[in-house]
């Protein structure tokens, strides 16, 4: 009992879970060149030239820089990000934040002195049963293109 070194099966068995609200960081002055993929939330304030997959939020610090791919759940931006981003649910765009691509969010919120430069498609996030769609980057850039086309050929003008 107390003084056994008698291993059993169910002692060598791991189970490897996140507790909630983790946080992974990547600190200023790292830089990662490639693919990340984490299931909690990450804060970038290095660098990422890749893609990045993340099953939760992804925060971009205010000296953090993703060049390349996100596909995440939630996201903040408050340094720079130039590429795709494909969000479930709600894009955050602090002041301090400078964004240029493709974006495909359910929710967007971009403060007052924010540089975002991008084209961007809304409500594709999740479906009404909770699932999540597939986003189709494609036609949102068809449709922003088609758009361009007609109002520089002077015939329609479309406003928001």
């Amino acid at each position: 009992m107390f003084g056994s070194t008698k291993e059993t099966e169910d002692s060598k068995k791991t189970v490897v879970t996140s507790p909630a609200g983790a946080l992974n960081a990547l600190v200023k002055g790292t830089v990662i060149e490639g693919t990340v993929r984490c299931d909690s939330d990450l804060r970038v304030d290095g660098t990422i030239k890749g893609k990045l997959s993340c099953q939760s939020k992804v925060i971009i610090g205010p000296t953090g820089m993703v060049d390349g791919e996100i596909r995440c759940q939630n996201a903040v931006i408050e340094g720079a990000f130039k590429g795709k981003l494909y969000v479930t649910e709600l894009l955050n765009v602090r002041e301090s934040a400078e964004v240029d691509g493709e974006i495909v969010t359910n929710k967007l919120i971009v403060q007052i002195g924010a540089k975002f430069n991008v084209a961007c498609k809304m409500d594709v996030g999740a479906s009404s049963n909770g699932t999540v769609k597939h986003f189709d980057l494609k036609s949102a850039t068809d449709a922003t293109s088609t758009a361009a086309k007609v109002v520089a050929a002077g015939t329609a003008e479309v406003r928001n």
